[in-house]
This record gives C-alpha cells, sequence and structure tokens, in this order.
C-alpha cells in the first residue's frame, strides 16, 4: 500500500455474550463477529489499524470478555479498543492487560498515531447508564492533544453520538453535552471525522464544522422509525463496518462497507465495451 495512504478500520457495537448465548435470544453476536473477522482479514489492501468504538460485550461480565478476546485471536491486523455504555471499564482492564492504553486514568481516553493520522479516544460510558458524557477533564485533555499537532488529520472517536438521528429511543440515551464537545472540536480544523457507533446504523451529520460518522453494527441494527414513539426494536439487515481512508493529496474519505459473501464481481466491460 502506498505510504501516502492510511486505512481505518471501524466496528462497533460487537455486544458478545459468553458461551454461545443469543443476544435479546436471537442475535448470535460471537458468530457475527467471526464474519467481520474474516472479512476484515480478506481486505486487499489491508488496513493500519481496527478500531472497535464500543459495547464490546453485552454485560460486562469477565466471561464474556474472555469470549471477546478468544474472537480477535483470529484477527489478523492490530486493533484498539474503546469502552461503551455495555461495557466494564475494569474488566475491560483485566482481560486486556497488554493493552497497555488502556490501563491508567480514571476513563479510558487514549491516543495513537498511525502512519500520520492521529487517534483520539473519548470514553463516553457513564457506569450503569445508557446515556453518553464526557467531562471537563476528559474535554481538556482532548483540547490539549489537539493543539499538540494542529498539522495532523484527526479523527475523534467516542461511543456515543454527538447528535440526534431521529430514532426516539435512541436519541432518549445520547450523549448529554454535544455542545461541550463542539467547542473544543470546532477550534480545531484538524478533526477530519468524529466517529461513534451505539446506534447500530450508519448514520452521517454535520457536526462542529467536520463530519460525524456513526458505525452499523456488526451483528444486528436498531431498526429504522423515525415515527413519534417508536417501539425499541432491532432487525437483522446486513451488517457493515466503516472503513476511513486518508491520503495525503487526496484527504479522507470513508466506505460503508459490507461483512459477509455476495454475488460478484462482474465487469462492467468486455472486449466490445460497456456490457449491454
Amino acid at each position: 500500500m502506498s505510504e501516502a495512504m492510511t486505512l481505518i478500520a471501524q466496528i462497533s457495537d460487537l455486544h458478545i455474550k459468553a458461551n454461545g448465548r443469543l443476544s435479546y435470544k436471537k442475535v448470535d453476536t460471537q458468530a457475527a463477529l467471526l464474519r467481520v473477522i474474516e472479512t476484515l482479514n480478506r481486505l486487499a489492501p489491508r488496513p493500519d489499524m481496527v478500531v472497535m468504538t464500543g459495547d464490546l460485550v453485552d454485560f460486562g461480565t469477565a466471561a464474556e470478555y474472555q469470549t471477546l478476546k478468544q474472537a480477535l485471536r483470529q484477527l489478523q491486523l492490530p486493533f484498539l479498543l474503546m469502552a461503551g455504555n455495555h461495557d466494564d471499564r475494569q474488566a475491560l482492564r483485566a482481560a486486556f492487560p497488554d493493552h497497555h492504553y488502556l490501563q491508567h486514568g480514571a476513563t479510558l481516553n487514549w491516543q495513537m498515531q498511525v502512519k500520520g493520522v492521529q487517534l483520539l479516544a473519548l470514553d463516553s460510558s457513564v457506569p450503569q447508564q445508557p446515556w453518553g458524557y464526557v467531562d471537563e477533564a476528559q474535554l481538556h485533555w482532548l483540547d490539549e492533544q489537539l493543539q499538540r499537532q494542529p498539522q495532523l488529520p484527526t479523527l475523534v472517536m467516542l461511543h456515543h453520538p454527538p447528535f440526534l438521528c431521529g430514532i426516539e429511543h435512541m436519541d432518549n440515551q445520547p450523549l448529554r453535552n454535544p455542545a461541550a464537545l463542539a467547542a473544543i472540536i470546532q477550534r480545531h480544523p484538524q478533526v477530519e471525522r468524529v466517529l461513534s457507533g451505539h446506534l447500530h446504523r450508519s448514520v452521517q451529520a454535520r457536526f462542529a464544522g467536520t463530519l460525524a460518522c456513526v458505525a452499523p453494527g456488526v451483528s444486528h441494527q436498531v431498526a429504522f422509525d423515525l415515527a413519534e414513539n417508536a417501539p425499541a426494536n432491532f432487525v437483522l439487515e446486513p451488517p457493515g463496518f466503516l472503513l476511513h481512508r486518508w491520503h495525503a493529496q487526496q484527504g479522507m474519505s470513508t466506505h460503508l462497507c459490507a461483512i459477509g459473501d455476495y454475488p460478484g464481481p462482474w465487469p462492467f466491460y468486455d472486449a466490445n465495451g460497456l456490457i449491454d
């Protein structure tokens, strides 16, 4: 792969359960994770990093994290972990002691550089709550990190999206202080994306002068229903992930990628030109 290009794969909302249990008595999230791992392992060119933007497991238990850890042994790419509202910080730390970036501080914030792209992770999880929040200390840390390298293209990541999407039961568990985050982001034009999960759908919105992108779930999706008082339902639509491509001359682009095998590819052209 060209040195001018960096590929960051983002998967989200794994909701792993232990011992083969089904999430919501319906979804085999462990099998879904193995499918996305197989898909990622086949990608060419290969991503430089895989980032998992929270809800790694379903109830934050040690057994669930061990099931996750076992599955991730099959991933042939480097990966970074983030917490969501279904995660437990201490259990996550205990399960992945070799992930040193997780092992310090009250919240799981971290900074990494991957081939000229900066990754800044904010821990928006609030213990025992579905909604998200980033406190003053986290915002100060974010501002400091962004000030240090103002020319470095940056992805800011947190589990809870900093905008409302119109799906009411998800908007009832939002990031509770998006304006405070926006006040930081808008001062730093090197922020190419604000990346999140939580919604189990691919959703994009303008935010603080940049683009906020939500990754779909790798197993089940939140049902698309914008009606007032719509029920909190999920569907087994095709799962997916996001692939963020930075190119030194072309900038940042984000691709929504399907997980699994589908018919094709077939050519558009034959010896006579465009196939009719």
